[in-house]
């Protein structure tokens, strides 16, 4: 058994230095929600240094929302926003001999293509324009899981660690009751039986299934670097190994 263990960094108010031991990937925010270029460099170096995958993670231009206000913004438009911020960061990864992995939207934007299949046209044909090796991180079990695949791009079907999910296997909305999970050794217990049986605890008590690929653990939930170590020493435990999606 293996999974990818992946964490939002480069957004200025996680633990950015605590979190990176006990992860297999990062998604570096790009500056269009959080970030800017010397902080873009450092985390990529930070990540080389510990021997983590790097990913991009773009978003709308919200940085006063933190790329979580949702946007009437046309498909076109994402496609360009997309390419310019994957290229910047492909660009800094260059410049720092490390390969670039991955590309996982943020925030509303990830919420929205995971349903639209216009806004993930958008995104998969930015990505491919880019470099048609990246792997595209999506949401476990959503449309955009069939879109990102016929464009013929690699996708990684993600869950998440540290919010709670509906009956119906989609994400509790951020400030709803049981949206954020913060307790050490129930987010390691979820972690753990994502990547054992396929299958997590919906805030009704009911099993969902979610197959996925990477987990995502985020860098800006109080105490995270705590939740990184518990989630790796349960997975040590049982036998799990924590892999980046290169393999």
């Amino acid at each position: 058994m293996a999974i990818d263990l992946n964490c939002d960094m480069g957004e200025g108010a996680g633990e950015d230095a605590g979190i990176l031991p006990f992860v297999s990937s990062v998604n570096v925010a790009c500056g269009f929600h959080a970030g800017d270029p010397t902080t873009i460099r450092e985390t990529i170096r930070l990540a080389a240094r510990h021997g983590v995958a790097v990913g991009a993670h773009p978003s709308y231009p919200d940085r006063a929302g933190f790329g979580r206000l949702a946007m009437d913004r046309p498909a076109d438009r994402v496609r360009d926003d997309v390419l310019y911020q994957v290229a910047a960061l492909r660009g800094f990864c260059a410049a720092e001999g490390v390969r670039l992995v991955h590309v996982k939207p943020h925030g509303a934007l990830y919420n929205a293509a995971a349903q639209d299949p216009a806004l993930a046209r958008a995104i998969a044909t930015a990505v491919r324009e880019v470099d048609p090796e990246l792997v595209l991180v999506c949401l476990a079990g959503s449309p955009m899981v069939g879109v990102v695949r016929s464009l013929g791009l690699r996708c990684a079907e993600e869950a998440f660690a540290d919010r709670g999910y509906t009956p119906g296997g989609t994400l509790v909305p951020r400030g709803a009751p049981g949206a954020l999970i913060e307790d050490p050794g129930s987010v390691a217990e979820r972690v753990a039986g994502l990547a054992r049986d396929g299958r997590l605890t919906a805030v009704d008590g009911r099993p969902v299934a979610v197959a996925a690929d990477t987990v995502c653990l985020h860098g800006d939930t109080p105490g995270a670097a705590a939740l990184a170590r518990a989630i790796r020493e349960r997975l040590a435990r049982e036998g799990i190994e924590v892999r980046a999606l290169t393999g």
